[in-house]
């Protein structure tokens, strides 16, 4: 079962990497539309030093530091398969060639940024990122208590100005059409919210909270339940999580209680202590 589990997982990152190497080379490079996070970063750096070196292996290069980052702050098993993700994207973006399919600058951007969006999406759907600002984001976000949203557009928006000053600003109009777009994608696909409260109704409460302990840190209250159909006693554990632990929280309800209701809804804000580290 585990081993079936991260096979799919791989599959799901070898695929969100190969899509994203796609909407790069084929779509935003040939029309000097700027990619978001650090992909952005990396094709601006390539585009100022002209070319001699690719948008890959600086991709690569970049990460590797964030990588040391996020396998100590973040968690060990994330930040391998963002790693991956990273070094096939960087694979990917030797490979395959640079070649433009529409002359048309609006296509470009809106066609790259959902591509691009639908392989980050289901990435961060199976518990992975593509690496860079998403690990970033995820350290400052738990050491200042900001959203991770904050930094994402903070750097988005260091893209957009540099590119505006050096290539134009019709450039960078159309590098926020593709943020725009991919941005709607991933929160489609995934969920835009930072912190997500679960609201799980079980009858194997203790097995569930004990197998949620050994895996996250994260507090459970453990509430009293009845069905008002079937009159069955059950219990109702309530547990709040960030966007990044969604994925783990679901394979460890199917583990232990598959047929568990569970509740997954939208937190605001917290009150009180919630663990960052």
């Amino acid at each position: 079962m585990v081993i079936l589990l991260h096979a799919k997982k791989m599959i799901v990152v070898v695929i969100g990497a190969l899509l994203n190497a796609i909407a790069m080379n084929l779509f935003l490079i040939p029309a000097n539309v700027y990619a978001s996070g650090f992909t952005g970063t990396a094709q601006l750096l390539s585009s100022i030093l002209g070319g001699s070196i690719s948008t890959g292996i600086l991709l690569f290069l970049l990460n590797v530091p964030v990588t040391i980052l996020g396998w100590l702050k973040v968690g060990k098993s994330f930040t391998l398969y963002s790693f991956i993700s990273v070094a096939l994207m960087s694979i990917f973006l030797e490979i395959i060639p640079v070649y433009q399919l529409s002359s048309d600058i609006l296509l470009n951007a809106v066609f790259g940024g959902v591509i691009s969006a639908v392989g980050i999406g289901f990435t961060l759907k199976w518990g992975a990122s593509t690496g860079g600002l998403d690990i970033i984001a995820m350290v400052l976000s738990r050491m200042n208590d900001r959203p991770v949203g904050t930094y994402f557009f903070m750097l988005n928006g260091l893209i957009i100005i540099t590119a505006g000053f050096l290539y134009g600003w019709e450039k960078a109009l159309y590098t926020l059409v593709t943020l725009y777009a991919s941005t709607r994608v991933i929160d489609a696909i995934h969920t835009r919210h930072e912190k997500l409260t679960a609201m799980i109704v079980t009858k194997r409460a203790e097995e569930l909270t004990e197998a949620i302990h050994s895996r996250m840190l994260r507090g459970i209250t453990m509430i009293p339940a009845r069905g008002a159909f079937t009159k069955e006693t059950k219990d109702m554990l309530i547990i709040v999580i960030t966007r990044y632990e969604l994925f783990e929280l679901e394979q460890i309800i199917n583990e232990v209680d598959s047929h568990a209701f569970t509740n997954i809804v939208q937190t605001a804000g917290i009150v009180g202590f919630f663990r960052r580290d």
